[in-house]
């Protein structure tokens, strides 16, 4: 939450420039608080697990959050029960007409086909527009930020001769982004995906700017401005084991897959991991939803005009 100071004091600047939140009390007058609208466009296959993931994140805060379940309108999931998804989701069809604060486009398993053939592209693609209208700001995950990337500046994801998986090392390359309070200078985060994307191809893109990023995988996290947007290609959100459900269901089905580096104790897959990314998940997911808190409609309708 932000700390009210005098605007004209030396330290509001100082503080605001190191990224700290600061407020004027001009402004904290003026503030009114409502619980904030979130949307999880939930991907992935194992939906539950998914939901419990992201709603850990962003229910850490002392923000009162709204979230609602939503799914692509023709797309029928295979691995959640019809009974779960009948009762908590709702196609996307029928929220378009809403607005929201926040939405979470999740990752998918679908990073080999070319985005043009993943069956429900089109209505995504109408996701991602009716995100500059209806939604204040919007985190695309893995393949989720891979899609928003490629459809608002043509930045395209590239196939990997092995799966970037286990735990990378990660520098942090703009210490006084609002999204990045409290992060230390480098840190782990969980990596598990058959592609990448470049930074060279992102640096050559003035509307897009580099936030996290990792000598062995590439860039991390990336803040798209202009379109209300972060998108990052990793899993701060994977619960501990999380990566040991993917290697074993691999192992089990005769799939060629590396031990994930640098995540079990001594590279030793009959040890329990060790979480050492949660904190900075509930840094950065804690931090956009107050960035969120700071610069939305308190007139809810009022978002994307």
């Amino acid at each position: 939450m932000p700390i009210t100071l005098p605007s004209t004091l030396p330290a509001f600047d100082v503080l605001r420039n190191e990224g700290v939140m600061v407020m004027s009390p001009e402004r904290a007058a003026r503030q009114d608080i409502r619980p904030l609208r979130i949307g999880l466009l939930n991907l992935m296959p194992k939906k539950i697990q998914t939901e419990n993931q992201f709603a850990r994140l962003i229910g850490a805060t002392p923000l009162q959050i709204d979230l609602h379940l939503i799914r692509m309108s023709e797309h029928q999931t295979k691995n959640t029960a019809a009974a779960h998804m009948e009762t908590f989701y709702r196609p996307f069809q029928e929220v378009k007409d809403e607005k929201f604060d926040g939405l979470i486009i999740t990752g998918a398993p679908i990073e080999h086909l070319p985005f043009e053939e993943v069956t429900y592209w089109d209505e995504l693609r109408e996701v991602m527009d009716w995100t500059q209208t209806n939604v204040q700001s919007t985190f695309g995950v893995c393949w989720g930020g891979m899609a928003m990337i490629y459809h608002f500046h043509g930045v395209q994801k590239h196939m990997l001769e092995a799966k970037a998986f286990g735990c990378f090392r990660h520098r942090n390359l703009q210490p006084t982004s609002p999204y990045l309070r409290g992060f230390s200078d480098d840190f782990v985060i969980p990596v598990s995906r058959w592609t990448e994307m470049r930074q060279p191809e992102i640096d050559a893109d003035p509307g897009l700017r580099t936030l996290l990023g990792s000598d062995e995988t590439g860039p991390c996290l990336v803040e798209d401005e202009a379109h209300r947007a972060l998108y990052i290609f990793n899993h701060f959100e994977y619960d501990n084991e999380t990566l040991k459900q993917e290697y074993d269901r691999d192992v089990a089905n005769g799939m060629p897959i590396n031990v994930p580096m640098n995540y079990y104790p001594e590279d030793d897959p009959s040890r329990p991991p060790v979480n050492r990314w949660r904190s900075h998940a509930h840094l950065l997911y804690g931090n956009w939803i107050n960035e969120i808190y700071q610069t939305t409609p308190y007139d809810i309708a009022q978002i994307g005009g």
